[in-house]
């Protein structure tokens, strides 16, 4: 590549971050960083009826949690701007004169349309391949319109003239504008100026094969943040929506992520949105963090569920680290921890009832645990009294486990053991025993 690579994203602010243009921007981001180049953020608020000023933050929010930092646009600057396509119009005017000097438009009902050249068009994709539009028939391809009555104009005009001046080397975007780009392209010849490459990436489906909303359970970045996905983790599972490396990895980092794409990577075929992939995606994120970074990171939802976490809250996050999918899961998983009296579960509590000697096996329990002289024997302890009193140590495991916690499942019952501490550990064994004599 001679040209230093530019990309850019250029969406409208007409609605939320969705999961589409996310990911139309972080292949644009990953190729541009692949190749220390730049990563442009233009926005197309020309519409001016439907452009909102929250969709607009949505649009930065959402950019900035997932950790794509533009190098130029609206609050950074640079040498291409303004980078707002409203406060552009003399330069679309400057262009558009010179389509008038190389007699390219004519005036139709007010308007003003844009005279292909009778002459196919092939364009050389990056994903696509080869794709030609024959543009010979004028009943099939009609010059199009470039200015509206109103003065103002279209897309395919500024987003063509943005391009040239903002340098554009690669643009890669939604395969729905494939067939845009012959459009883009004579109007790029009749400028006079070299056309970037162009890369039209796949669509991206439902799990029934249906093309993906604005409506759908997922689309909205806004709401990951919300519902307890690691940004990290979220930037990870858009990568794989129609992009995979040579191998079969699936986990990694921003900049594991920076150093394998290539837009030979990128697949053909729609990619398929699997929202418990995305979840599975996170899981795999949460587990390899530490556990004071997990902590950290679970800690907003911990304190909205109402917990005063102490000196045990990262022992005690760290106890449920490897279940978590989501870290709106940590309060509910943790809060036994933190309440004395907690609830014990109908369904769990029956199911230690149907074991007859469970009561008197807790009994046990707690006297052996209560003259233990090493706690780091309590796990072992469990074993070793059911065996003592005739029983297996799963026949004892469970109602500890339920004594313990009030539930079925949850941390491993050694990481338990030590974080409740002996006096509280033996208390709850025999708050159990009442509960169940």
């Amino acid at each position: 590549m001679n040209k230093p690579v530019r990309t850019r994203f250029a969406p409208s602010p007409t609605g939320y971050l969705h999961v589409g243009g996310a990911r139309t921007a972080l292949f644009n981001y990953l190729f541009a960083r692949k190749h220390g180049g730049s990563f442009i953020l233009r926005v197309e608020d020309t519409d001016k009826e439907r452009n909102t000023d929250e969709a607009r933050e949505a649009i930065f929010q959402g950019l900035s949690w997932l950790g794509m930092d533009w190098d130029e646009g609206p609050g950074k600057g640079g040498d291409c701007g303004p980078y707002n396509q409203s406060e552009r119009q003399e330069i679309y005017d400057s262009y558009f004169e010179k389509l008038v000097a190389a007699n390219r438009v004519y005036a139709d009902d007010g308007a003003y349309r844009f005279r292909f050249e009778r002459k196919p068009i092939t364009m050389h994709d990056l994903v696509c391949g080869e794709v030609t539009v024959d543009y010979t028939d004028e009943s099939i391809n009609p010059d199009m319109v470039v200015k509206r009555s109103d003065g103002t104009f279209t897309f395919h005009f500024v987003n063509v003239v943005d391009d040239i001046e903002m340098g554009m080397t690669h643009v890669l975007r939604g395969e729905d504008h494939l067939m845009n780009t012959p459009k883009h392209l004579q109007l790029f010849e009749a400028f006079g100026v070299e056309a970037p490459a162009y890369a039209h990436i796949p669509l991206i489906l439902n799990m029934d094969g249906s093309k993906m909303s604005k409506r759908d359970q997922g689309a909205a970045i806004a709401e990951y943040a919300t519902q307890g996905y690691s940004s990290e983790a979220v930037f990870n599972f858009l990568a794989l929506l129609g992009w995979s490396p040579k191998d079969e990895s699936e986990i990694f980092s921003p900049d594991e992520l920076i150093e394998k794409f290539t837009i030979e990577s990128i697949n053909r075929a729609p990619g398929k949105f699997d929202i418990e992939k995305c979840g599975w995606v996170n899981q795999q994120h949460l587990a390899k963090l530490s556990a004071e970074e997990f902590a950290a990171a679970a800690a907003p939802y911990v304190a909205e569920a109402g917990i005063e976490v102490d000196d045990k809250y990262i022992a005690i996050a760290g106890s449920i680290q490897e279940k978590v999918r989501l870290l709106t899961e940590v309060p509910e998983m943790i809060g036994f921890f933190y309440n004395a009296d907690y609830p014990f579960s109908d369904d769990a509590l029956a199911k230690v009832q149907k074991n007859e000697a469970a009561a008197e096996l807790l009994n046990q329990l707690a006297e052996a645990l209560e003259g233990l002289g090493d706690w780091a024997e309590a796990k072992a302890s469990i074993g070793a009294t059911a065996k003592a009193n005739g029983a297996k140590p799963g026949q004892l495991m469970f109602p500890t486990r339920v004594a313990l916690t009030g539930a079925a499942g949850g941390p491993d019952l050694g990481a338990i053991l030590e974080i409740l501490g002996q006096n509280e550990s033996v208390r709850r064994i025999r708050r159990a025993v009442a509960a169940l004599r």
